[in-house]
């Protein structure tokens, strides 16, 4: 049976910054992480950038 979900989400020319941003210091905080090991601010700091990027995510329909 096919799938009814709509056309891939495709990401913008408009979008690209933010998500090289927020992709860029995902990263920076997790090297952070393993070199200093877990520290709860960090871990912190790590959730809260992963739940705004899943808020920016719904709401521009999965467009990042």
């Amino acid at each position: 049976m096919p799938s009814q979900s709509g056309p891939e989400p495709k990401q913008t020319p408009e979008h690209a910054p933010a998500v090289e941003h927020v992709s860029s210091a995902h990263e920076l905080l997790n090297a952070l992480r393993k070199r200093i090991g877990e520290h709860p601010e960090l871990a912190e700091a790590i959730t809260k950038l992963e739940t705004a990027l899943s808020m920016l995510t719904v709401k521009t329909g999965g467009m990042l």
